[in-house]
């Protein structure tokens, strides 16, 4: 199984599925954004991007890692990656499906006014343009498709702890 933990940047993503990894027996984290580094790092570089999700080969790469993983692993993959354009979702979602991985896909929220402050006020990155130019897409998708597509968790009055406890129980239950 995948437990896919999406939102926006500073939504908790990353801290949120270390927590849920030890909450849910025989887990792991797979961070699908390392799948994109990878593809940066080819050299010369692929063609010029904003978001290594555009180039086409990251979705089934996406994919076939995580199958790949669980093959070999068994269990469960905690993913946290924000996807926030409805075709990229839909071509790993149906990749993940021919391969009858279940998926259970949490969106973790916040209101526009606490991610900024998060992002603002992050301690570790610091503040980021990058993840700031994030939150008007992230909102549009949430009106439009992302949280009819995902069990949407609010950590506006949540401590990652809290989330995580409800993701597992979720997944658990």
């Amino acid at each position: 199984m995948i437990v896919w933990i999406n939102g926006t940047h500073g939504a908790g993503k990353t801290t949120t599925s270390a927590l849920v990894q030890r909450l849910i027996p025989d887990s792991r984290v797979f961070d699908a954004e390392k799948v994109g580094e990878t593809l940066m790092d080819i050299r010369p570089g692929l063609p010029e991007t904003d978001n290594f999700q555009h180039w086409p080969p990251w979705r089934p790469l996406v994919v076939e890692t995580a199958r790949r993983v669980l093959d070999y692993t068994g269990g469960t993959l905690v993913m946290p990656m924000t996807v926030l354009v409805e075709q990229y979702w839909r071509e790993i979602s149906s990749g993940l499906a021919q391969h009858n991985i279940p998926v259970r896909h949490f969106v973790l929220h916040a209101d526009q006014d606490t991610l900024r402050g998060r992002i603002l006020g992050d301690t570790v990155l610091g503040p980021s343009s990058f993840r700031l130019a994030y939150l008007e897409p992230y909102a549009e998708a949430a009106r439009t498709w992302l949280h009819a597509e995902a069990e949407v968790v609010d950590t506006t009055h949540l401590t990652p702890a809290q989330a995580a406890q409800r993701i597992a129980e979720d997944v658990k239950g």
